[in-house]
């Protein structure tokens, strides 16, 4: 049993070493998306199907609207929805994620 036990530990370590993170950590890490970054206001204001004029109420509406349809939990497409984010951010003044204030 003892021999088991230690060959078990054993293919664990090689495990993270090959996969960089732990065998029972792979479910979570799959659904990582990459870092969308909007890089205009235009396209910004597209991707949301918002005008120059929009207020910060009516993006928020149009995001919320837009989430609603393409969200991964109603079907969508997660880098989709990280676009809508990152023009929403863009639009309402939100700091970048990947940079600290």
């Amino acid at each position: 049993m003892l021999k088991v036990a230690i060959f078990l530990a054993i293919a664990i370590i090689v495990w993270r070493f090959a996969f960089g993170s732990w065998p029972w950590a792979m479910a979570s890490t799959s659904r990582k998306v990459p870092h969308i970054r909007v890089e205009t206001e235009t396209e910004a204001r597209r991707i949301l199907g918002v005008g120059p004029k929009a207020s910060k109420v009516e993006i928020a509406a149009a995001h919320r609207a837009l989430i609603a349809r393409i969200h991964p939990d109603k079907g969508g497409d997660a880098v989709e929805t990280a676009r809508a984010n990152a023009a929403r951010d863009l639009l309402i003044g939100r700091p970048p994620k990947d940079r600290e204030v």
